[in-house]
């Protein structure tokens, strides 16, 4: 009795069980995980048996470089394979950004919600021209100018501005150049249209290395912010263009400029209005100006005698100018520039005596005279030329009315000729070169004798049957 009493109260005298006992009493049910785990990390083919640590092979090695290292690297990559570079990831898509220096802006919230500067913090040239037009983008109508080129809508009429009322407005530029202006103080290069002096003076003040500016649809008032700009070296203004918009400089913007501006080195000035008066006081006040163009102007008579107080201006550009100068003067008011060496006539009606006998006079120290698609340009109106001595290039392209006769007699003139070109003039052939002209063009240094493209286009077709009218090859059967 007394043992089976023992045996009874057993159980509540037992310690509970370790967990040492129920692994080494319960083996049973874990042979199986004991058997697979070895069979499952010999298995090649099983994707979990691949390691967590990753081999070198796999390792981005650029993360060893720093950022101005891997800089240098794709610096020196070429151009064309940047824009790829900047796909492999967000690093280098940052880096990237930092080594592009000039950029074209096409949508302006870009630039007003601040990715502009983020994206791209080192630029140095920014062309805002696009980006100040208010163009729907799902248009299949394309405007396309020599100075923009913008999509518009379908209800548009023909005698409207077309960028008169597509323009952001003045308080919106002015904004956004503030905001260029904190973000890029070297900035150098700026293209902007419809901006007010206090946008201009904001980047004046916080840009100081600013070089070239091309201000579109400017006036007086806003050439004030210009002067505050005292390394200008480029300037390009934009007053009026017949169709897109209207504004106006006269010479009392011109005066602002020259006695702000004064170390200009290169000036156009395009649809701008002004007169002799102006044109002195830039060439009194900018005594660094080699380079003058005047495109489409609207100057008053007399402009062309202030060219002489220019007197370290080396080209003089003319560009689709309607007319010259109506009423010069007489010779002895005009002048002439005495450092010039290159006269561009362009697209430019030369139908005025005056005007170009004037023009002449003022350069008669050019070297180099190119004349192309110029209307009027006939035998007496080139004989005005005869008055620049020391003409050492002559290039002449479009000059229907010029004849071979009307040619001779000025280059004949000329002692120092070494290079002549003429090209699609139809008036000049070489049946009317004379002796004299074919001895002078065999001690040319350079001779480009293109005068008449279609006799030109006939002597290369002879032999290959074309050509010829279409009988020859369509015939009746």
């Amino acid at each position: 009795m007394s043992a089976l009493a023992e045996k009874a109260d057993s159980p509540l005298k037992k310690k509970p069980p370790s967990w040492s006992d129920i692994w080494l009493k319960n083996t049973k049910p874990l042979k199986h995980v004991v058997f697979t785990m070895p069979l499952q990390s010999l298995s090649p083919k099983d994707p979990k048996s691949q390691t967590l640590i990753p081999t070198f092979a796999n390792i981005d090695r650029t993360l060893l470089l720093s950022d101005e290292l891997l800089l240098q690297i794709l610096s020196k990559l070429p151009h064309l394979q940047r824009n790829p570079n900047s796909l492999v990831c967000r690093r280098w898509l940052n880096l990237q950004g930092r080594l592009i220096r000039s950029l074209k802006i096409l949508d302006w919230d870009f630039l007003e919600s601040g990715r502009l500067l983020t994206r791209f913090p080192n630029l140095t040239h920014v062309d805002l021209l696009n980006g100040c037009l208010l163009s729907p983008r799902d248009s299949g109508i394309l405007l396309t100018h020599r100075l923009v080129s913008m999509q518009m809508g379908s209800g548009f009429c023909s005698n409207r501005k077309f960028l008169e009322e597509d323009l952001l407005p003045v308080e919106v530029v002015d904004k956004g150049l503030q905001a260029l202006a904190n973000g890029c103080p070297n900035l150098r290069r700026l293209v902007v249209i419809n901006a007010s002096e206090l946008g201009l003076l904001t980047v004046a003040e916080e840009c100081l290395t600013l070089q070239e500016l091309e201000l579109h649809k400017c006036n007086d008032n806003v050439l004030r912010g210009i002067a505050a700009c005292e390394n200008l070296q480029i300037v390009k203004l934009v007053a009026n263009v017949d169709g897109l918009y209207s504004s106006s400089v006269t010479d009392i913007g011109l005066t602002i400029l020259a006695q702000g501006c004064k170390r200009l080195v290169r000036l156009e000035l395009s649809g701008c209005e002004g007169s002799f008066d102006g044109i002195k006081a830039i060439g009194q006040c900018c005594l660094m100006l080699e380079e003058l163009t005047i495109c489409d102007h609207k100057m008053d008579d007399g402009w062309l005698a202030g060219l002489s107080y220019c007197e370290n201006l080396k080209t003089l550009k003319l560009l689709s100018c309607k007319r010259i100068d109506r009423s010069p003067g007489r010779d002895e008011y005009l002048g002439f520039c005495p450092a010039l060496e290159r006269l561009h006539l362009q697209k430019c009606q030369l139908r005025s005596k005056k005007s170009v006998r004037a023009l002449f006079r003022v350069c008669e120290a050019v070297r180099e005279i190119v004349i192309q698609d110029c209307w009027g340009l006939d035998n007496d109106m080139f004989r005005f030329a005869s008055v620049c001595r020391r003409v050492k290039l002559l290039s002449l392209e479009g000059c229907s009315l010029l004849t071979t006769e009307g040619l001779e007699a000025v280059i004949l003139s000329w002692q120092d000729l070494e290079n002549l070109i003429v090209v699609s003039c139809k008036n000049i052939n070489e049946s009317g070169i004379s002796p004299a002209l074919a001895t002078l063009f065999s001690i040319l240094k350079e001779l480009r004798w293109r005068p008449d493209v279609k006799s030109l286009l006939a002597s290369s077709l002879v032999g290959t049957g074309m050509g010829k009218k279409g009988g020859r090859f369509f015939k009746r059967t």
